[in-house]
């Protein structure tokens, strides 16, 4: 066996998974401070370690040593066993959906060649759907376990809305796949690299504009983020499925919630802003230029400055826009994202076929 790869394996996936762990406080830090921007208040400002707020970072800290201590309570009439495996599932499938996500170029170190990915599927996008999709069985779990009629609607409401946006999700990426070739992520970010009219970057946003802002919209209907957060309606359900969970139950909701907003950005950038790729910086020629492990680096730059980029738009336009009715919500996803998606196939193929 070659225990050299099965640690290099190891290694990336613990990078990878630590960093998205710990991506999880600073975005909940972010958010608040961006709300309070947005809105105009102050913010976490208060929390302080002798005298140090650190620009309201203690607070996420305190928020820890909160849910850790919290009463663990679990409602008398609940199925306990589903009542706690729920969040499980709902957080594992969140885990692991970035093991196929490139970060950089691969890179020779050694005589090893090393992927810059967790894993190296052939099954590519088709691998983060199949897990993405499997989080709706957490969250209706959770309401129904919870023995609570607010926790079931707000599940019911969660089941109904994925299930309508995931099928937009996935029409919307098919052209992306029709022009690439391929399924697997690495193979799509590396066809981002050639240009158009000898000077364009063949993103998909630049090749698949109709598909970039249907994708955008059911990312974030699929992580139940505002406009979208219809499971979680306060007015109507109190806070949904998750009502009945407190301490690190809760937490863990809390945290798969966030995950799947870092999963979401994270195809965005790889599958319509080039991933890892530098605009007119040719992959090849910065490792020649500067060296393999810097050429990684730079890269991983490129794909975190993008990755930024989005988390701060979902966090902007949660703060911005209501929140939709819930037949507004259904009429968006059925009578208007799905016949584009649809439309957006038929036309791709028409174009690939007569150029």
């Amino acid at each position: 066996m070659d225990w050299t790869g099965v640690g290099i394996s190891l290694l990336k996936a613990f990078l990878v998974f630590f960093g998205v762990v710990n991506t999880v406080p600073v975005l909940v830090w972010a958010e608040r401070r961006g709300s309070a921007f947005i809105q105009h208040r102050l913010g976490p400002n208060r929390v302080n370690i002798g005298g140090f707020t650190l620009l309201g970072l203690v607070q996420p800290l305190a928020d820890v040593v909160k849910f850790v201590w919290k009463e663990d309570y679990v409602p008398a009439h609940a199925n306990r066993a589903f009542y706690v495996l729920a969040p499980v599932l709902l957080l594992v499938p969140a885990a692991m959906t970035f093991a196929v996500i490139p970060f950089a170029d691969d890179i020779v170190v050694a005589g090893r060649q090393i992927t810059m990915q967790v894993a190296d599927l052939n099954i590519g996008i088709l691998y983060v759907f199949a897990l993405a999709s499997l989080s709706v069985y957490g969250i209706v779990l959770a309401g129904w376990a919870s023995n609570n009629k607010y926790s079931l609607l707000g599940g019911i409401r969660s089941s109904a809305q994925m299930i309508s946006y995931e099928l937009a999700l996935g029409l919307s990426v098919v052209g992306i796949l029709m022009i690439y070739g391929s399924v697997q992520l690495d193979d799509i970010v590396h066809g981002q690299g050639e240009h158009l009219f000898g000077f364009l970057p063949k993103w998909g946003v630049v090749t698949q504009p109709l598909a970039f802002i249907l994708f955008l919209a059911a990312v974030f209907a699929e992580s139940n983020r505002l406009p979208f957060d219809l499971p979680e309606a306060e007015n109507e359900l109190v806070v949904g499925y998750h009502t009945e969970y407190s301490a690190m139950k809760f937490a863990i909701f809390f945290m798969a919630e966030y995950m799947a907003m870092v999963t979401g950005a994270m195809l965005i950038v790889t599958l319509f802003f080039g991933g890892w790729q530098i605009p007119w910086v040719e992959s090849a020629e910065l490792q020649a230029a500067v060296g393999a492990i810097p050429a990684a680096l730079l890269q991983l730059g490129s794909f975190s400055a993008k990755l930024l980029f989005f988390l701060w738009l979902f966090i902007w336009v949660r703060w911005t826009l209501p929140r939709f009715r819930y037949d507004q919500l259904m009429r968006l996803g059925w009578k208007m994202i799905l016949p584009l998606a649809l439309a957006n196939v038929f036309v791709t193929g028409l174009v690939l076929y007569f150029t």
